[in-house]
């Protein structure tokens, strides 16, 4: 491929997008860059502080604990209180917390500290995704998915990388980093990002009769939506597998933790390499098809560890997982968005991230059970057992589900900076009655 049609086809990506969107878009790649706990916290608690594997897995698990807690918590808020507001409470509560966590030296200061870190650092989440919703036209959302997803992965290998040299001269100096970053992703929200939360609009979609918003019970009544939910917390739970299973298996071969990290950089590189050529490729196809040869890639990939014997053939079995989270993300995420009725965006996001967080409990404790009892061969089988059922499960969830907006016609372009979007009509989803 020449210079000048990468370079085409580099523009094309990022053209057409709503200038919200892209201070959106740096503040998500502002908040990566200083993500050090999440990266050195299991370092930081048995090399710094000297406490034991055990203590330190409980810490970590409480972290992810606070992301389930606040999952839900903060769609709510995004709806009723705004997605500015949203943002801008959690990213600085968000600062203070790790600031506060560097400090901490009890063990029960340090475990609670976490549970509170790891509830601020999870709380914009759903914030983000649906302002993004919000901003960018239907159209476009597959694009705009995959490139945050891009700024996600871009910031997490440069803070990596960083926070290993900052963690050689100073623990704290990280977390009081990470902190300062923090802040600074919320000063590009208050200053950069109008409030888009659409106001309720009597009939709207997603409002009752009386103008209000859907509630958190509507959404878990949404019988499709809550089936997304489930299997995306069966792709999560293999996803994980590369953090927590993966590097075990790994090290009962025989493999260094650097000949691991070498291996598992391999998902960072091809993220930030292929992630937009690949969504210019996939972004009009069938989203049915696309999430089930992706449920099907990840499962097999995992699977595929089984027979992986040197180190280049766990590299490969990288590659095929990589590629089916390149195609996912973004593909999944627009299909939340078109489930999502305009007036409780905030709500669905909440719970699908919420899937997210409680895999993340989950799959050290699965990974950790298979392994002892049954061997890491067996937990690889398991990966291709559950994106079978996940492939399987997107076909069929997603019969009769209505076309993109752009493909049944509807028009619409992305609001000015500085103004609300009016309320555009989403894909039918279940009705509920407003709710507190």
């Amino acid at each position: 491929m020449s210079f000048a049609r990468l370079s085409r086809s580099a523009r094309e990506s990022v053209s057409g997008l709503p200038r919200a969107f892209w201070w959106l878009w740096a503040s998500t790649l502002v908040n990566r860059l200083g993500a050090f706990v999440a990266t050195f916290m299991t370092l930081y608690l048995t090399l710094e502080r000297g406490y034991s594997a055990s203590f330190a897995g409980l810490v970590a698990a409480l972290h992810g604990l606070g992301g389930v807690v606040s999952s839900l918590g903060a769609g709510v808020m995004a709806d009723r209180l705004g997605r500015r507001p949203t943002m801008l409470v959690a990213q600085v509560s968000t600062a203070g917390s790790v600031a506060l966590l560097g400090f901490m030296e009890h063990p029960a200061a340090i475990a609670a500290v976490a549970l509170l870190v790891g509830m601020t650092s999870n709380a914009s989440r759903p914030a983000v995704q649906a302002m993004m919703a919000d901003i960018v036209r239907p159209e476009d959302r597959v694009r705009a998915f995959a490139l945050n997803y891009w700024a996600i992965n871009l910031g997490f290998a440069v803070s990596s990388t960083a926070a290993g040299l900052i963690a050689e001269y100073s623990y704290l100096a990280g977390f009081l980093g990470e902190a300062a970053l923090t802040l600074l992703c919320a000063v590009l929200v208050f200053v950069k990002l109008p409030e888009s939360r659409p106001e309720p609009v009597k009939g709207a979609e997603g409002a009752a009769e009386d103008g209000s918003r859907i509630g958190l019970g509507g959404v878990l009544r949404d019988g499709r939506f809550m089936g997304v939910v489930g299997l995306s917390f069966l792709i999560s739970l293999i996803y994980t597998q590369g953090s927590v299973g993966l590097p075990v298996a790994m090290g009962s071969a025989g493999f260094s933790p650097g000949e691991y990290g070498l291996v598992i950089a391999v998902n960072g590189v091809l993220i930030v390499a292929l992630q937009l050529p690949v969504t210019r490729f996939i972004e009009h196809r069938d989203p049915r098809r696309l999430l089930v040869v992706s449920a099907l890639l990840v499962g097999y990939g995992f699977a595929l560890t089984a027979f992986a014997g040197p180190l280049w053939a766990y590299a490969l079995t990288v590659c095929v997982w990589t590629l089916a989270e390149i195609v996912n993300a973004p593909t999944q995420t627009e299909l939340v968005v078109r489930l999502s009725p305009v007036q409780g965006r905030g709500r669905y996001q909440g719970v699908y991230t919420m899937s997210w967080a409680v895999a993340s409990l989950v799959a050290p404790l699965m990974s950790g059970f298979v392994i002892d009892r049954y061997g890491a061969g067996w937990l690889w089988a398991t990966t291709g057992v559950l994106g079978t059922v996940a492939g399987a499960g997107y076909w069929f969830l997603m019969r009769g589900l209505p076309g993109r907006a752009e493909d049944r016609g509807a028009s619409g372009g992305a609001p000015a900076a500085g103004t609300a979007p009016a309320p555009v009509a989403a894909a039918p989803t279940a009705q509920a009655p407003a709710e507190a």
